[in-house]
């Protein structure tokens, strides 16, 4: 599938994403794409985050291809069961955060992200993750991906693929995903 023939819907996670991080840039450079917002970016709420992707799928034009960070990687898979499956070509899940931690219960008490779905999301995915995520195992996001039906890469020590970690332009990320895009 090409980008064009495709609406590109961009989920990200805690705090959106800056005007420097990849999921920006892609999004200025693809004409299809457009973000998925959020009322409160810097408090997650499943129900809130659940239907406005649930929304924007409804509302594509064209096949849409789901490009999640994050806690918007969650997003997808809680929304995976209500989301019109026929609308959907694909998803880029990059960078899984683990809301299953005590800590991120006791930070944003009640904000329904755990716990994780563990069926498959009914739609080609390709998961990546990074060894040095400081908010997600490797072991957990693959296991993840595979309970999804998703493939999984393992991105060596990427971080939390952000601007900090060196993700800004993300030139090999954009690789990736072409090469998903065209396996569609």
């Amino acid at each position: 599938m090409k980008i064009k023939d495709s609406e590109i819907l961009i989920i990200p996670g805690l705090h959106n994403a800056s005007p420097f991080h990849w999921q920006s840039r892609w999004a200025e450079k693809m004409s299809t794409a457009r973000r998925v917002e959020q009322d409160d970016w810097d408090k997650p709420d499943r129900e809130a985050w659940v239907s406005r992707l649930v929304e924007a799928v409804s509302a594509a034009k064209k096949p849409a291809i789901l490009v999640a960070h994050s806690v918007g990687v969650l997003t997808v898979a809680h929304a995976a069961p209500q989301l019109d499956k026929s609308k959907i070509a694909g998803a880029f899940l990059v960078g899984a955060s683990d809301w299953e931690r005590e800590a991120l219960e006791e930070r944003f008490p009640g904000h329904g992200f755990a716990p994780v779905p563990r069926i498959p999301l009914g739609f080609p995915a390709l998961m990546l993750a990074s060894s040095n995520d400081e908010t997600c195992t490797l072991e957990k996001a693959e296991a993840w991906a595979r309970d999804w039906g998703a493939r999984f890469g393992d991105a060596g020590e990427a971080g939390h693929f952000t601007e900090e970690s060196g993700h800004g332009p993300w030139p090999e990320g954009l690789m990736a995903f072409a090469k998903f895009t065209q396996s569609l």
